[in-house]
């Protein structure tokens, strides 16, 4: 497959900017879209970091965390053409693919958990411990996401975009067009409610 030579971006916005980037990343996308290989290496660059951000604090273990960013991005590679900048920017529609798959990622463990468990229950030689701890862990992950529902509509968008899109609170209230105090408040009581539901002092 012939790629071509590094992409050359439109600078319509201030370089460093989360416009800039999900201008960047629109163009790669349509290369992405058309096979460009080389395009998809720096689309992968610029965003693998929040990904995994996002996939580890969903999903805890770095492991699975590392299987889920393999599985986004071939998403990503086999989907790139469906892609609508109408329904919202690259960066959103990335990160929305990534935290479906990572709590996919915690079903599926879950269900893996428990049948260990099951499984352990029956064995002399199996360890009840790790059984344990690890289906804790799940759990844990599972009560994020449950209790991340009990937020408002715009204090989910905040958490979400700082906590698993790994945005700056500047970058943030750049995407959702707020004051930086505003979105700072924001975070700060949907992290309170977050602890209450989850039972943290």
């Amino acid at each position: 497959m012939e790629t071509p030579n590094a992409p050359n971006f439109d600078a319509t916005a201030p370089p460093g900017t989360a416009v800039d980037l999900n201008q960047q990343l629109a163009q790669l996308l349509e290369r992405i879209a058309q096979g460009d290989q080389a395009s998809f290496a720096e689309f992968y660059r610029l965003t693998s970091r929040r990904v995994f951000g996002m996939a580890r604090r969903v999903l805890i273990d770095p492991e699975l965390s590392e299987d889920t960013v393999q599985e986004v991005f071939l998403q990503v590679w086999q989907n790139a053409a469906k892609f609508d900048p109408a329904s919202g920017s690259p960066l959103a529609w990335l990160m929305t693919i990534s935290h479906r798959r990572a709590v996919d990622r915690v079903r599926s463990s879950q269900s893996a958990s428990e049948r260990e468990a099951r499984y352990g229950a029956n064995s002399q030689d199996i360890d009840h411990d790790s059984v344990s701890d690890e289906v804790d862990s799940r759990l844990e992950a599972e009560a994020v996401v449950r209790c991340l529902e009990t937020l408002t509509e715009t204090q989910q968008e905040s958490v979400r975009l700082a906590y698993y899109g790994g945005l700056t609170y500047r970058e943030v209230a750049e995407k959702l067009n707020a004051a930086v105090p505003t979105i700072k408040s924001r975070i700060r009581d949907g992290l309170i409610r977050l602890k209450t539901c989850l039972g943290v002092s």
